[in-house]
């Protein structure tokens, strides 16, 4: 049995996490599911009152959207366009628009409304812990 070099291992291991990311990048429902940043899973990251309805905040430390679409009712996107990766600007007017080509983004499920980005943004799960927005 050949052994392996550096070269293989690191490839093999390229491979590995290449799957395993692309793996964990659908939902059950066939949307974007997102990658939680280290270090904020089950903390407050938003208070709900800072989160607009009709609108949303963007949480830059993490590149993260919180947006409220209807009232009460509150979802976590990532913040980076999947066109070339600029972060979209604060949501406004139903939508949520990348200022570098002007990709725009529904509110409600991150689907992509206008071009040039192709694919959703990717969503977290939150769920709402007193006035406070905690991603799982």
């Amino acid at each position: 049995m050949p052994a392996w070099g550096r070269r293989e291992v690191l490839g093999a291991t390229g491979v590995a996490v290449c799957g395993a990311a692309l793996a964990g990048c659908a939902g059950a429902d066939g949307s974007a599911a997102a990658i939680v940043p280290p270090g904020i899973k089950g903390k407050v990251i938003a208070k709900k009152a800072d989160v607009p309805v009709g609108g949303g905040k963007v949480i830059n430390e993490w590149k993260i959207v919180i947006t409220q679409p209807t009232s009460g009712v509150f979802k976590a996107f990532t913040a980076n366009c999947p066109h070339k990766g600029c972060s979209v600007g604060r949501p406004e007017g139903g939508v949520m628009t990348c200022p570098c080509h002007g990709s725009e983004f529904a509110l409600d499920s991150g689907k992509c409304l206008k071009g040039p980005a192709k694919a959703p943004l990717a969503e977290f799960q939150l769920k709402v812990e007193g006035d406070g927005i905690v991603i799982l």
